[in-house]
């Protein structure tokens, strides 16, 4: 196969592993020369190196002053527009802003996938809003004053990779610590390092300890954090290799985080999640989640009690698992698997894009039925 295009793909999150991982593999596949450049995020470049992929690192943020975090910025934006301009990538695909940038200087097409409303990342808006080629998102997601430019779908990220036609749970591949005949819960914590979270509060480690205590009288208890733990919690740590721990979140029976993504994850796998952190109520595809499909729930992190009540509240009467598979086999059936779109849109490039801009609807095809 060949392709018009020169794809590079720019991965600064797990998350953004997931999410176009089976578009790479399938061009890779199809011998197309694929270029993958990643920032060092969390547990991201041990995911990729797992995939087997050639790729690019770049630096991460230091833990450190804020004039020091804009050089490292400025001096990876530079970093990147160097990589796609001697490389000469024409499609550059991404869910960072500065793909947008990169894009509309070097006179190069970018492919801009975003989940959180714009309202909600005004920096990532000034930027990929004005400058991208597509501005790429759910339904359910706000593109605030760049709505005319947005192209939207339905479906929600985390079914490019989570969409049982990408996943398979397999009870084998959980850690031997977990007791799969006992209940388990899992517990996440962000760091909450990024531009958007400044002001925005999540799990403390007075928090955990109360949550800990409910839930180990009614199973186990394992946490996994972004952030340095306490000693107290750090014997909570549950060592799973990156690649399996979704196959934890499907059977666990219950998720607390501060975590979007993993919130939203286990959200379509059909497990039950609660998150505390100061998004909640502004992110359109966790609303429609928690209030159209019941998958999740949201609690503001500004009463602890209010968390604590919710998780005690459910332990005492959880939903059933035939409840919770009825709830997500209805949200299945409204949304498309994104992988299929991904492959689509990025393959037939730019006759997809004006395919979707024509009649908004190249999607029919992936609903399932």
């Amino acid at each position: 196969m060949s392709m018009k295009n020169r794809p590079l793909f720019y991965l600064g999150h797990p998350a953004h592993y997931h999410l176009f991982k089976g578009a790479i593999n399938d061009l890779i596949q199809k011998r197309v020369t694929v270029s993958v450049v990643i920032k060092k995020k969390d547990v991201l470049e041990n995911l990729v190196k797992a995939e087997g992929w050639e790729y690019i690192t770049l630096v991460g943020n230091p833990k450190s002053h804020q004039l020091i975090v804009r050089f490292y910025n400025i001096f990876r934006l530079l970093y990147l527009w160097l990589i796609v301009f001697f490389r000469g990538r024409t499609l550059l695909i991404g869910s960072a802003a500065e793909l947008a940038l990169i894009g509309r200087t070097l006179k190069r097409e970018s492919l801009v996938f975003f989940e959180d409303d714009l309202n909600e990342v005004p920096l990532f808006a000034k930027l990929a809003g004005p400058n991208a080629s597509m501005l790429i998102c759910p339904i359910s997601c706000s593109a605030g004053k760049w709505e005319s430019r947005s192209f939207k779908y339905p479906s929600y990220h985390e079914l490019a990779y989570l969409h049982p036609n990408n996943f398979t749970p397999d009870i084998t591949r959980l850690p031997s610590a977990i007791d799969t005949k006992r209940p388990f819960y899992i517990l996440r914590f962000s760091d909450l390092q990024a531009y958007h979270d400044v002001g925005k509060s999540g799990i403390t480690d007075e928090v955990a300890i109360q949550l800990i205590a409910i839930l180990e009288s009614h199973g186990q208890v394992f946490i996994t954090s972004e952030r340095k733990l306490s000693a107290s919690l750090e014997r909570y740590r549950i060592s799973i290799s990156p690649e399996l721990i979704h196959h934890a979140l499907y059977f666990a029976d219950l998720f607390i985080g501060d975590s979007q993504t993993m919130t939203a994850e286990c959200a379509v796998l059909g497990t039950m999640s609660f998150r505390y952190n100061g998004f909640v109520g502004r992110l359109g595809y966790l609303e429609e989640l928690e209030h159209k499909y019941d998958l999740t729930k949201g609690v503001l992190a500004n009463d602890p009690h209010d968390l604590i009540s919710l998780v005690s509240q459910y332990l005492e009467a959880p939903y059933s698992n035939e409840e919770m598979t009825m709830r997500r086999k209805r949200m299945l059936s409204e949304m498309v698997d994104l992988n299929e779109l991904l492959k689509w849109l990025i393959e037939k490039y730019p006759d997809s894009r004006n395919s979707w801009k024509m009649d908004n609807t190249p999607f029919l095809d992936f609903i399932k039925t």
